[in-house]
């Protein structure tokens, strides 16, 4: 699903594209989802396509928003990265390849131990109430009671 580049600079802000399109990050601690944490989930900002639920948000204190495993297993790549002299695994979404963050093996142990650190400009948010509406009901039911 590749898009347009101009296309998506139009549709995306310039964070959302330095981030997704660019392979960005964006600030610690001043962003949209580091502290949000409603019921929903997390879509790929480029394509739609879920990506976390909030089920699975916790607060890693990072400064970014932090999980334990993304809805999808299947939507979420993982890539060896060397980037700033660093050895990260990166991960991006399937469809879109847009660049979400990494993951570390520094999570909730009881959680299976990883840490999605995703950068919030990646995300849109799609609140419990509104998955049926915007198409996303079948995600409804991670939030019964």
């Amino acid at each position: 699903m590749k898009r347009d580049k101009e296309e998506l600079r139009q549709k995306l802000t310039p964070m959302q594209y330095s981030v997704t399109q660019e392979n960005g990050t964006e600030p610690p601690f001043q962003n949209e989802y580091d502290a949000h944490y409603d019921d929903g989930i997390y879509v790929d900002v480029v394509s739609g396509e879920p990506l976390f639920s909030s089920t699975d948000k916790y607060d890693a204190g990072c400064g970014w928003p932090s999980f334990t495993k993304p809805i999808e297993k299947k939507e979420v790549t993982e890539h060896f990265d060397t980037s700033f002299g660093m050895r990260r695994t990166e991960v991006r979404s399937k469809t879109a390849d847009s660049h979400l963050g990494h993951v570390f093996p520094d999570g909730p142990q009881e959680a299976g131990g990883l840490r999605y650190c995703i950068n919030s400009a990646a995300l849109r948010f799609v609140p419990k109430d509104r998955l049926n509406e915007e198409g996303y009901g079948e995600y409804a039911a991670l939030f019964d009671e």
